[in-house]
């Protein structure tokens, strides 16, 4: 797990000039990689109640990227324009992202990162996604008894997903027989996209024991895959908690054994009052506000509230 550097509050946590104790939010942008995955939905809720709460009057504007930088830029660009106090961004490249948060800081926007780090970003709240990787993966091997023959379908370079291809490596390090076939493939974040790669690898290895999945779609789309293919010796891990994957784990007929979960409602949410709260002068306590996950399994599932009964 990463080590979080707490610096200096005026170094890290700088109050744009146009900001003061009688600050009022008028007018906020929110983007996020793609409109098109469920979890964005709540994502996207929380951050609205977050930044009305106090507001509520606030125009917000939100829009999806499609994971795609150019396209984030401009959308960025364009919250500056329209003279937005606040941009909540879940960012499509936590690195590349950094000259379009920076120019939004120095238009005197507060930047607040969601579910993602974006480099420069004034705060970020997001998932210990380190953790959702290995537990998910030390659930996998577990249940493959230590030994077997893995995938993982990884996705687009944030950090979430970067994160959580780390932590399931370092789970499937403790166990010297299991082998992991593949780690490299881009299954886009999405159900589509982990059909195809899985389709592929499913074509490329005659046995594979163990899939995780960087999301839930990815996860789901990888189930889909094996049954096209009529593969059933393996099971599958995703990251989300997501509706679908619920509905996964009753059904009786998926080969999804389990997904660490995820808050995005409250995850986007306490980013958004921390961003408020920052326009008004309170300086947030950390840098990075990381969340604990747990793992959603077969065994758990009717325990589980699930994202509907977190808003």
């Amino acid at each position: 797990m990463r080590k979080l550097v707490l610096l200096a509050a005026v170094a890290v946590f700088a109050i744009p000039a146009i900001s003061s104790a009688e600050d009022k939010l008028t007018t906020a942008g929110i983007t996020v990689g793609t409109l098109g995955n469920p979890f964005f939905v709540p994502l996207i809720k929380g951050a609205e109640d977050g930044l009305q709460a106090k507001s509520p009057d606030a125009k917000i504007t939100v829009v999806g990227a499609d994971y795609d930088l150019n396209k984030q830029a401009s959308q960025i660009e364009s919250f500056i324009a329209g003279g937005s106090q606040i941009v909540m961004i879940n960012a499509v490249d936590a690195v590349a992202v950094k000259p379009f948060v920076e120019k939004a800081k120095a238009a005197g926007a507060i930047v607040a990162a969601m579910d993602v780090s974006a480099a420069g970003s004034n705060l970020t709240v997001m998932t210990n996604n380190v953790q959702a990787g290995e537990l998910a993966c030390t659930d996998l091997a577990e249940r493959l008894k230590g030994k077997g023959d893995v995938v993982i379908i990884n996705g687009p370079p944030i950090s979430s997903i970067m994160d959580r291809v780390k932590g399931c490596k370092q789970a499937f390090e403790k166990y010297p027989d299991i082998k992991i076939l593949s780690d490299n493939q881009d299954g886009k974040a999405s159900r589509e996209g982990g059909l195809a790669v899985m389709q592929a690898l499913l074509t490329r290895f005659e046995k594979i024991d163990a899939v995780f999945g960087a999301n839930d779609p990815t996860a789901i789309g990888a189930d889909l895959a094996a049954k096209q293919l009529n593969r059933s010796e393996m099971i599958i891990a995703g990251v989300d908690g997501s509706p679908d994957i619920v509905a996964s784990l009753k059904s009786g007929n998926s080969l999804i054994v389990s997904s660490s979960s995820q808050d995005p409602y409250g995850m986007a949410k306490k980013a958004a009052e921390l961003a408020v709260d920052l326009l008004n002068g309170k300086q947030p306590e950390n840098e990075v506000t990381l969340l604990d996950t747990t793992l959603v399994t077969k065994d758990n599932v009717n325990e589980y509230v699930g994202w509907d009964a977190q808003r």
